[in-house]
């Protein structure tokens, strides 16, 4: 993908950002995409993002499945430092997961970037599919729906 898809997928949202994904570093290195995403919050886009938990079972056992061992914990607390404008904006929230994620999840209101993940390879060596919501179909809602039921059972970071 190329490093704006990200940016450009989310100057377009007008009511709702998500992101899902362990670490995101590659979002979080990017100063100008979370003042992006500053910017878009204070201007009334909800945005929610989910990272995972660093201290949990599941991002242990994804560092280890990738190679990357402790270092996977690591990233995530690293994003959560540089996503810090942003956990500091009213409309924006961002939460801890402890779940095995199956894919990264991007959306900007009806489009997604799933990014699929591939046992054994880090997230950057897998596909990315760009998704729209199209009338009759259904792909978007089943990974929004899946984005929602991670949202539920996460943690507020404080």
């Amino acid at each position: 993908m190329p490093s704006d898809a990200w940016a450009a997928l989310y100057r377009g949202a007008t009511r709702e950002i998500g992101v899902l994904v362990y670490s995101g570093l590659f979002l979080a290195e990017n100063t100008g995409l979370v003042q992006l995403l500053v910017d878009k919050a204070r201007s009334g886009v909800s945005v929610r993002v989910l990272f995972g938990d660093p201290d949990s079972p599941e991002v242990a056992q994804h560092g280890q499945d990738i190679g990357l061992g402790e270092a996977m914990a690591a990233r995530i607390r690293n994003a959560l430092v540089l996503f810090d404008p942003l956990r500091r904006t009213d409309g924006a929230e961002i939460r801890l997961h402890r779940t095995v994620l199956y894919n990264s999840i991007y959306r900007a209101d009806d489009q997604l970037l799933v990014n699929t993940h591939v046992y054994g390879q880090p997230a950057q060596n897998a596909p990315v599919l760009h998704l729209r919501r199209v009338a009759g179909g259904d792909m978007v809602t089943t990974y929004i729906a899946s984005f929602d039921r991670v949202w539920a059972r996460a943690t507020p970071v404080e």
